[in-house]
């Protein structure tokens, strides 16, 4: 894929235009990259704060609050990790042109799914059934 698309700064994918045309891949493409390095900045307030951190407390409760907060940040940066793999992915789908794809049904992912989530891989009506199937697999 060629970055070298103009895209005004007030560009947003229509259904007015082709599905997943160049300057969509483009725009979610950039959408991607911007979401991850502000993820990536994110992880590295996150690791200086917890390397900043004296966990020398000589207070006990003052201690479990620190150690609570760590543990907090511990999984919020690992929620951030895999979130950053699946920004990848999505970004590895632009580059193969299969991105904006359902990976159950073929049929295109909504603009509007694809704007609000970017990381889609299902469809609205393929996700619903994989949530549908999943609780009923649950409640077993």
């Amino acid at each position: 894929m060629v970055a070298d698309i103009a895209l005004e700064a007030d560009y947003r994918p229509s259904d007015d235009e082709p599905f997943m045309n160049d300057r969509q891949k483009e725009y979610f493409r950039r959408k991607l990259i911007e979401w991850k390095e502000s993820l990536l900045d994110d992880s590295r307030d996150t690791i200086s704060g917890l390397q900043e951190s004296a966990l020398n407390t000589p207070d006990i409760a003052d201690r479990a609050s620190a150690e609570t907060d760590r543990a907090l940040e511990l999984r919020t940066r690992d929620r951030q990790r895999k979130l950053i793999s699946k920004i990848d992915s999505a970004l590895r789908r632009i580059e193969e042109d299969n991105y904006g794809y359902c990976e159950v049904t073929g049929d295109p992912i909504s603009l509007k799914r694809l704007e609000a989530r970017p990381i889609a891989t299902l469809s609205l009506a393929a996700q619903e059934q994989h949530e549908r199937r999943e609780r009923v697999y649950r409640d077993e």
